[in-house]
């Protein structure tokens, strides 16, 4: 004779492998200001020999002086970068003499960043806010959003980005920004899993059941990853989304919004753009 299930163990895996809309739902917020995870996230940025949150500290010079180079930037220069994390290039291009404000969601990443700054007698404008919501009588040179931070917001949230952009652009200023290409949603795969303590507790230093559910929505080219964090308190669920893009979908989008893209590359060192490219960078300004 079989065991009886208590009906709402059934409702609660329906709950767990149940597919939202697009974008339907939205918890940057809980990733970001999280008291554990924004400590686990600080530490994957600063970790110089992987890719996961921010690239390898090799890249990260070899882009830096890149950036430098193309957009001709100096002293007498203004950057901004949305979505700065721990500093790890404004305080390079600060290093290199530079004007840049930092602009970032995570108040533990933005405390360490003006940390390493302070340090170094390095000016930098670091700003604890959300990005979408930043607004200053400034005019920038150069605005950067790196690290595919675009892909992750959703359609209604880039419109704004993107007209932020053109706002806050000088007349000959320059948009550089980073995206996942669709030769990278095709490698994607959806899957249903679980992993007990998923990440080296990554999600809590408490004990916990993660089930992860990737999502993949073809019209759209977006995919989520779904993780609902199980502790022995409470349940929470975290939306990853990632919007995936052919050069024409994204030249689309910038032109709908008054930005044209004026360079192709492979990544933000300036690499040849290459169709083949798990992601690709553009350079744009403000449409003539």
């Amino acid at each position: 004779m079989s065991a009886a299930v208590k009906p709402n163990m059934f409702n609660n895996l329906k709950a767990i492998n149940e597919r939202p809309k697009p974008f339907q739902y939205y918890t940057t917020e809980e990733l970001w200001t999280n008291e554990h995870t924004s400590k686990k996230m600080l530490e994957y940025h600063l970790d110089e020999e992987t890719d996961f949150s921010s690239r390898n500290a090799g890249f990260i010079n070899r882009s830096v002086s890149w950036i430098i180079e193309k957009f001709n930037l100096n002293n007498k220069s203004n950057v901004l970068d949305f979505g700065c994390g721990p500093g790890l290039y404004t305080n390079r291009f600060a290093e290199r003499g530079i004007n840049v404000t930092g602009v970032d969601f995570s108040k533990r990443s933005i405390e360490y960043a003006s940390q390493i700054a302070s340090g170094k007698n390095l000016k930098v404008n670091y700003i604890h806010k959300n990005y979408l919501e930043y607004e200053t009588q400034d005019r920038f040179d150069l605005i950067t959003m790196i690290m595919c931070d675009f892909c992750a917001l959703s359609p209604e949230q880039r419109g704004i980005m993107l007209n932020k952009f053109k706002k806050l652009l000088k007349p000959s200023g320059n948009v550089l920004l980073d995206v996942y290409s669709l030769k990278s949603y095709n490698r994607r795969e959806e899957i249903a899993a679980y992993e007990f303590n998923h990440m080296n507790n990554f999600w809590s230093s408490e004990e916990y059941y993660c089930f992860i559910n990737t999502f993949k929505y073809y019209d759209e080219k977006v995919a989520l990853d779904k993780y609902t964090i199980i502790e022995k308190a409470h349940t929470r669920v975290i939306y990853n989304w990632l919007q995936y893009y052919s050069v024409e979908t994204l030249r689309r989008e910038f032109e709908d919004n008054g930005l044209e893209i004026s360079e192709l590359y492979s990544d933000v060192c300036g690499s040849h753009y290459d169709a083949d490219s798990l992601e690709f960078a553009v350079a744009a300004r403000q449409k003539s």
